[in-house]
């Protein structure tokens, strides 16, 4: 079985241009968590997924001990992280996305690449011909089709 054997035709993605609150809004209306980030060209340049968001809003926390208790105390209050959520919004869509893409060809088989999301822990794996995105694969893609015949 080949990648386009089971590869979803219709991708959602977003333009290397776009900003996060494009991806925001994508993620929302489609009840999505990753999206490829093309060119021009429907070259992948880019895949961002929820990961990526969360480690932005979630990476300025400054955590103080506060001595007498003994306990954890968060500097900063619910307002920044607000803040942060919202300045996240107007960001290039390439200021987070994982530029380093790991994506399959068209003709690849898929024992060949389903380790690779299992080892890596990828959720979903974008499909190209001739360097073009086409389709993409999710883990749930490959167990549906491997296996809706053996049960």
């Amino acid at each position: 079985m080949k990648a386009h054997d089971i590869m979803i035709r219709h991708v959602h993605k977003v333009k290397q241009n776009d900003t996060v609150r494009a991806v925001i809004e994508k993620f929302i209306e489609h009840r999505i968590s990753g999206l490829p980030v093309v060119n021009d060209r429907n070259e992948i340049v880019a895949y961002i997924s929820d990961g990526d968001i969360m480690r932005y809003i979630g990476k300025h926390k400054d955590v103080v001990i506060d001595s007498l208790y003994f306990a954890a105390v968060f500097k900063g209050d619910h307002e920044k992280f607000e803040e942060r959520a919202r300045n996240l919004l107007d960001l290039n869509v390439l200021d987070i996305a994982t530029r380093k893409v790991i994506k399959v060809s068209w003709d690849e088989e898929v024992e060949e690449f389903a380790a690779i999301l299992g080892k890596k822990r990828i959720k979903k794996v974008p499909v190209e011909r001739n360097g073009v995105l086409v389709g993409i694969i999710s883990r749930g893609d490959i167990i549906r089709h491997t296996f809706k015949a053996l049960l």
